[in-house]
């Protein structure tokens, strides 16, 4: 293995928000597209970004182990001592932010159109979240387009994608740093455990309480999976859709009245359970659903706040 330069051109309209750079994966797929925006987001990265820990995870919609292979062995080239990758590439948003944190990471790349549609024909995404587990802010998202405008070269590990690997739970060396591949979701599981009151929500639970959860064939269904089922007892199949898929299953995963149509229609019915729910994309907005209500994000957490106390 080596690190080795590679010419290339800059593209127009690389400006990122702070929800990143979406773009349809067609133009993710362009040549150097994606190492072109990697490498700008690395150039505007301080000195001190070099032996310090990079957290990268995705939705799982198409292109995202084939961007995350990229990435690694471009961290690799950068410098950084380590890179942390959630299993099959997975990490929700909401998580993502936890393992940096947790991990103390200089920061994390996250591979997300959020509610976008997904799959060959849909949306990519790829965001830089800083330190303190966040969106990267305006002045570092401005620095980054500022060296797309002019990039003429990128830098990255000439290892085969076959030593990448992110399907097992396991530690390895891509050049002079390590690959450590995480649980998805054990790190987010035991920060919820630190802030909701599991016992409370367990006794709900045996006491028939009853719901379901769409994830929406998005990255929420493996935390909604473990944690609603497996942690605090909702029963069995409480949870649909939980499998994340490249293309999220031909389903639009931005929870509304209209995406999520089959959950209003359920709990609008005779026999509905106590409560619904779904996630978009990435995990990181919801909509909750009573029998015969659907409430907004908006208004979901404004009742979560009028109830805190």
């Amino acid at each position: 293995m080596a690190i080795i330069k590679v010419q290339t051109t800059s593209y127009d309209g690389q400006k990122p928000g702070t929800s990143g750079l979406r773009k349809k994966v067609t133009v993710f797929q362009q040549k150097n597209y994606l190492e072109n925006f990697v490498q700008s987001i690395f150039n505007s990265l301080p000195i001190i970004s070099k032996g310090s820990i990079l957290v990268v995870g995705g939705d799982g919609r198409y292109y995202n182990k084939i961007a995350i292979k990229t990435i690694i062995k471009m961290a690799a080239a950068h410098g950084f001592a380590k890179v942390i990758v959630g299993q099959n590439g997975i990490l929700s948003t909401p998580a993502a932010s936890c393992v940096i944190r947790k991990n103390k990471a200089f920061g994390g790349v996250i591979l997300s159109a959020s509610h976008n549609p997904g799959g060959i024909d849909g949306d990519f995404g790829i965001k830089y979240n800083i330190s303190n587990g966040g969106p990267a802010p305006e002045a570092i998202t401005d620095t980054i387009f500022e060296q797309t405008k002019n990039l003429t070269e990128y830098y990255l590990s000439d290892a085969s994608d076959d030593l990448i690997t992110l399907n097992k739970l396991t530690t390895y060396t891509i050049e002079n740093m390590e690959v450590e591949v995480i649980d998805s979701v054990n790190d987010y599981v035991e920060m919820l455990e630190n802030i909701f009151d599991f016992s409370a929500i367990k006794k709900l639970f045996n006491s028939g309480f009853t719901l379901r959860f769409d994830a929406m064939s998005a990255v929420g269904g493996p935390y909604a999976k473990r944690i609603l089922e497996d942690i605090l007892g909702a029963k069995a199949g409480s949870v649909v859709n939980a499998i994340p898929l490249e293309d999220f299953g031909g389903l639009h995963p931005d929870p509304n009245p209209v995406n999520a149509e089959e959950l209003v229609t359920i709990m609008n019915g005779d026999n509905a359970p106590d409560f619904g729910a779904a996630s978009d994309g990435d995990a990181d907005r919801n909509m909750i659903v009573g029998r015969h209500l659907a409430v907004a994000p908006s208004d979901s957490l404004a009742i979560l706040a009028a109830n805190a106390y």
